[in-house]
């Protein structure tokens, strides 16, 4: 059976089908596969699958068919405007032409008569709409008004200013006591414009502009909210294939970009608009969009929108589109502590789940390397130049560590050995982050390291190996971040860095997945003794305590503390 026979048994158009040819897809995942009929019957959808599995295609080819009837109807509207808006501005032009001739006529008839070379005759000039007095030339035209300079005059005579000069200086023909005795104020220091570098102009921000009112936009019909940049623009090379095929429009707004070309965009009209929230918030804020005719509302990695960070922005944002509209919620984990957060935005969802919650991808080798802080970097060192498990040299090694300047440190140090290396997190500018994914896509460099802002659906493929530099404290993350590797049916490591600080975040990572991470030691490599090596028996259940149990267990000894008894 053909591929588009399969994607066609979904229930997509004929146009959708052409974009999904474009975009080179064969067969339907299965998060595709259960997610779009569901779209397209109008249901509410918490779908959860593991990364790498086309959670993007599953909600973005859907509701593009969902919203083509508005979009149709909004185009026609808008043709319409734009009509009558040239057959009213060229009637307008008629009337203006024939009342400049009538002026031109008047004037000169009044030149004449006054016998004056330059009459100072007033006549009302018609300018694209608007009503203005100037000058009528000897000739007949109109002349342009002049900027006025206003230029405060000093009064008295030029000797009277001289004498009060001489006054004034000291040495000048008059002494400093009498310039001081003759009460004149002293003159105030001249106020330059020289602005500092860096400072911008009240009223330089392009959001502070008002709407062109010779735009007409409409939409969007459907939103697409994502926590990172890099996702948006991902989601935008998906969709603008697909809208070359069925004549949408499809606008991506995001921190780091130009505001001027977002809201062109929004002014031309906007079919999808893919957003982070806090640029998406700064439009809505200054009325340059308006989410009253929004259908489909989709939170691509849903637990981190609705997680403390995010969910105040996410918040105004659901409360601006209509209550009546269909709400899907896209993830890789879908936790038990955002159930009521989503309970109250989506009506009888339907729940699609391809792998349980913390479930990793089974293409991706796991490695636990204990080792301890001061040996991180040389391991990583020589992990780079052997190879590892796979015992050929990595091409393409994602690290990821906890803070940004952690992860600037690590690039210094890399690249002060010769290995060709960048740098991305969330304080680059958004030129930079995005040369630097460029780079690490197209091979130019062999290491990007990188905090979480790299964790959530960014789509890289042939990453060899992820290397878990800092254990992250969110058990969610670990999932994410693995999940660059592996993807697309390959077979991928991951290698987790855990010194002796981080063995409960460790702990929690096997918490949630319910699976233990194996061992994994380097040949060859001079391990410090100081290292923890966990217990290989370790359990995969967290422990609970007894609410009578008394304070045993608590200590710091032989089967105390909270993960102790593990190791």
């Amino acid at each position: 059976m053909s591929m588009t026979n399969l994607f066609a048994e979904l229930g997509l158009n004929e146009q959708i089908l052409e974009g999904v040819e474009a975009l080179g897809f064969t067969v339907p995942t299965p998060v595709q596969s259960k997610a779009i009929p569901e779209v397209l019957a109008g249901r509410d959808i918490i779908a959860s699958a593991q990364t790498g599995t086309g959670k993007t295609a599953a909600f973005a080819l859907p509701i593009l068919q969902v919203i083509a009837e508005a979009s149709r109807t909004a185009r026609e509207q808008q043709a319409a405007e734009i009509a009558a808006d040239r057959r009213r501005k060229a009637g307008e032009g008629t009337s203006c032409d024939d009342l400049a001739v009538a002026e031109k006529a008047v004037s000169s008839n009044e030149g004449a008569a006054s016998g004056n070379d330059s009459p100072p005759v007033l006549a009302d000039a018609i300018e694209k709409g608007a009503s203005t007095s100037a000058k009528v030339n000897p000739d007949g035209s109109i002349a342009k008004p002049r900027r006025r300079h206003h230029i405060k005059k000093k009064l008295g005579t030029s000797s009277s200013r001289a004498e009060k000069a001489k006054t004034k200086r000291p040495g000048a023909g008059g002494s400093s006591a009498t310039a001081a005795g003759s009460g004149a104020p002293k003159p105030k220091p001249r106020r330059t414009s020289r602005r500092r570098k860096g400072t911008r102009k009240q009223g330089d921000n392009a959001l502070s502009r008002q709407a062109d009112p010779n735009a007409h936009p409409f939409g969007p019909f459907a939103l697409v909210v994502t926590p990172t940049r890099e996702l948006a623009a991902q989601i935008e090379e998906v969709v603008s294939v697909v809208c070359e095929k069925t004549r949408q429009r499809a606008v991506v707004v995001m921190g780091g970009a130009k505001f001027k070309r977002q809201i062109k965009g929004l002014e031309a009209g906007c079919d999808l608009l893919v957003a982070t929230p806090g640029r998406l918030i700064d439009l809505m804020d200054h009325d340059h969009v308006n989410l009253d005719c929004v259908q489909c509302l989709v939170l691509d990695e849903a637990d981190r929108m609705l997680d403390m960070g995010f969910w105040p922005s996410v918040r105004r944002i659901v409360a601006a589109c209509p209550k009546k509209r269909q709400t899907l919620l896209f993830s890789a984990t879908i936790p038990p502590s955002i159930k009521g957060t989503v309970d109250a935005m989506l009506t009888d969802p339907v729940t699609i789940e391809i792998a349980r919650v913390g479930q990793t991808a089974e293409t991706v080798e796991e490695h636990l390397c204990p080792v301890v802080q001061s040996q991180k970097i040389q391991l990583l060192e020589a992990l780079l130049n052997t190879g590892g498990a796979s015992g050929e040299r990595p091409d393409r090694v994602l690290v990821f560590c906890r803070t940004k300047r952690r992860a600037d440190d690590l690039e210094k140090h890399l690249k002060k050995t010769g290995i060709k290396v960048d740098v991305m997190h969330a304080d680059r500018p958004q030129k930079a982050r995005e040369r630097a994914l460029e780079s690490f896509r197209g091979g130019k460099v062999q290491v990007l390291v990188a905090t979480d802002v790299m964790s959530r659906g960014i789509d890289v493929s042939g990453i060899d190996a992820v290397v878990n530099f800092d254990v992250p404290m969110d058990p969610e993350d670990y999932v994410h971040r693995i999940g660059r590797t592996g993807r697309a049916g390959a077979t991928g490591h991951a290698y987790t860095f855990v010194a002796p600080d981080e063995i409960t975040p460790l702990r929690e990572i096997e918490y949630f997945t319910r699976k233990l991470v194996p061992l994994w030691e380097l040949a060859g490599f001079d391990y410090d003794e100081t290292r923890i090596v966990p217990n290989d028996h370790r359990s995969t259940t967290k422990p609970t305590r007894n609410l009578f149990s008394g304070s045993r267990g608590r200590g710091r000894g032989f089967g105390g503390g909270r993960y102790g008894r593990h190791y």
